[in-house]
């Protein structure tokens, strides 16, 4: 049986980690909306093609979102949709084009969110990601891969992780309110162990 998830949650609350296992686990697609667009971004829309506006710098619009992750829905044998959709309009768009087994919410504090966006490190070199405390190097501040250095990228220092926060909250707290007076939100622990968050997953789709 193929699957359709919907996994919702502000940046850092892991859902590219469990989307990823989901993809595993069950055989799905995990489809972004970044992937989608870059994937189609030569697509044709009444609205012109997404590679148009991104190049432009703009955001996409709606109509062209929607149109593409349409596509990329229809051409998957199930799914786990992470970062779609972002307002209540892609929302009531996503319920007319298809039928979602189970809409997740990974709920996770403020705090944690920001201790977790903030603790990234990449590597200069090699571009490998860690995480100062769910996945450190060997040696601090030097990648295991090729002994590179670690930094901290820009737009992963508190302020910046601030930000992101608020844009998530105005823009898509109306797409959890929508899902939850429609009755088909689940909330979960996001603040769990990866494997631990999973499994309940897990046993809301399986339900």
């Amino acid at each position: 049986m193929s699957h359709r998830i919907l996994l919702l949650g502000a940046p850092g609350a892991g859902k590219g980690t469990q989307s990823g296992k989901l993809a595993d686990e069950y055989g799905i697609e995990h489809v972004t909306t970044g992937d989608a667009l870059r994937a189609n971004k030569d697509m044709e829309t009444e609205y012109g093609t997404p590679r148009s506006f991104m190049e432009a710098g703009e955001l996409v619009p709606d109509p062209v979102v929607n149109e593409i992750v349409e596509a990329a829905l229809a051409d998957a044998d199930g799914f786990v949709l992470d970062g779609y959709p972002r307002n209540p309009d892609q929302a009531e768009f996503l319920s007319e084009i298809t039928d979602l087994d189970a809409v997740i919410l990974l709920d996770v504090a403020d705090e944690v969110l920001v201790d977790r966006l903030t603790g990234r490190r990449v590597c200069d070199d090699c571009g490998a990601n860690y995480h100062v405390d769910f996945q450190p190097p060997e040696r601090e501040g030097v990648c295991d891969e090729c002994g590179g250095e670690l930094i901290q990228r820009d737009d992963d220092t508190e302020e910046t992780a601030r930000e992101r926060l608020e844009v998530f909250y105005e823009n898509t707290e109306p797409v959890i309110e929508h899902f939850r007076e429609t009755g088909d939100l689940v909330e979960i622990d996001g603040e769990a162990p990866p494997d631990e968050v999973f499994s309940r997953i897990r046993d809301v789709i399986e339900d």
